[in-house]
């Protein structure tokens, strides 16, 4: 499925992150920034040891990532020219703004892409794996935010891939972006 929003294409697909040939795909990643499991780890797997000694190199310069924030590194072996890296919320019941910083993730992703005038970006499900987030609560965050940051910012982006690994998860992304989007065309 996919709609257009000022000029940029937003699809959602199943599939296999590490496989893209957007500008860039987003990693999951962990404040360390040293790989882990989930899609980071696949990233790191996939991309080489060029993504890691970038993420040695960050974090000696700025200390670990928090939550909310992105980065961006090589692609190393990988398909896509970049990574931008950012650490989604442990989940923790929702009272501890971890809505906030979700949507801050997506958010900063989307701002680190512009500022390096990229024209696509494939984005995983973030913190819906190991950091336990519901699903369909992320799926309407990131939706939400990615189609409001489409709408109101000036963007160099002209193509956003929601990169789905299960059919469940897909689902749920497919329910969100008719929510977010309402009334427009697909």
């Amino acid at each position: 499925m996919e709609v257009i929003i000022n000029n940029t294409r937003l699809s959602i697909i199943q599939g296999d992150i590490t496989k893209q040939t957007t500008d860039a795909i987003v990693n999951a990643a962990n404040p360390s920034l040293m790989g882990g499991g989930g899609v980071d780890g696949a990233i790191h797997q996939a991309g080489g040891l060029a993504i890691l000694e970038e993420c040695k190199q960050i974090v000696a310069k700025q200390g670990r990532l928090p939550p909310g924030k992105a980065v961006i590194t090589t692609g190393g072996n990988l398909k896509a020219k970049y990574v931008i890296h950012t650490v989604g919320p442990v989940w923790h019941g929702g009272s501890r703004n971890e809505a906030e910083l979700l949507a801050s993730a997506y958010y900063e992703c989307l701002k680190v892409a512009t500022e390096n005038k990229l024209t696509s970006i494939s984005f995983p499900s973030i913190s819906t794996g190991a950091y336990g987030y519901p699903v369909a609560e992320a799926a309407r965050i990131a939706l939400r935010t990615v189609v409001s940051f489409l709408k109101e910012q000036a963007t160099s982006i002209k193509e956003v891939v929601f990169v789905l690994f299960d059919s469940r998860t897909y689902e749920s992304y497919l329910s969100a972006l008719r929510e977010a989007t309402g009334s427009l065309k697909t």
